[in-house]
């Protein structure tokens, strides 16, 4: 009988170095510049929360979780090698923390997926979560519809095993690369692939139901 083995298998591609920029930007972190600290901060703390949340219980305990990531990447930058994207080191930080708290919450992670599908854009995603106008239809009550289709998306992606709502978070709302969610989720390309397909299929049909029973 064949094995799968899709779960176990390593990216093989290296990784990309941190850039120029990234050293840059972490040479002026080592001199205390609380400008772009600050800039730091706005540029990944939403996106950090978000991730946290597919991991832990409850936005509270998120929350903790970055401010916990925040600390430690203070602390660790020092030791920062550039064998990663500065981005990337970061993200793993929250992850391991995240994933570490969760279990303390007892809530388990997925390991992984064994089969494959298509990577197919949801602009939907990305519409709604980012406030902007309804992506599924205009109505005279597109305000309104946009208000609860952005309730009935969270709900949608509330229910989604933890990773899968991670990849759809980290591709459809922050807009990374497929390689960028490889790297900090220690998944494969096909494994990515295959969680952002069926988080958006999963997504996609829960918003489906809501729009047949508004029509109803």
């Amino acid at each position: 009988m064949k094995v799968d083995n899709t779960v176990a298998v390593a990216r093989e591609a290296p990784e990309p170095p941190a850039s120029g920029d990234d050293l840059a930007l972490v040479a002026r972190l080592l001199r205390k510049d609380e400008r772009t600290f600050s800039s730091l901060v706005d540029r990944h703390h939403g996106v950090m929360l978000r991730v946290a949340q597919t991991m832990v219980p409850s936005r509270a305990v998120a929350e903790e979780v970055v401010q916990e990531t925040w600390q430690a990447v203070l602390e660790g930058l020092p030791a920062f090698e550039g064998r990663s994207s500065l981005k990337t080191w970061m993200f793993r930080i929250l992850v391991n923390r995240a994933r570490t708290r969760g279990v303390r919450e007892q809530r388990s992670v997925p390991v992984g997926i064994v089969s494959d599908g298509d990577d197919a854009p949801e602009a939907i995603v990305r519409a709604l979560w980012s406030g902007g106008q309804s992506a599924v239809r205009a109505t005279p009550e597109t305000a309104l519809l946009d208000g609860e289709l952005r309730a009935a998306l969270e709900t949608a992606v509330e229910a989604l095993p933890e990773t899968m709502r991670a990849v759809l978070t980290m591709r459809d709302l922050a807009g990374w690369t497929a390689d960028e969610a490889c790297d900090v989720l220690g998944v494969t390309e096909a494994n990515q692939r295959v969680l952002l397909h069926r988080a958006r299929v999963r997504v996609r049909a829960a918003l489906n139901l809501y729009l047949e029973g508004k029509q109803a």
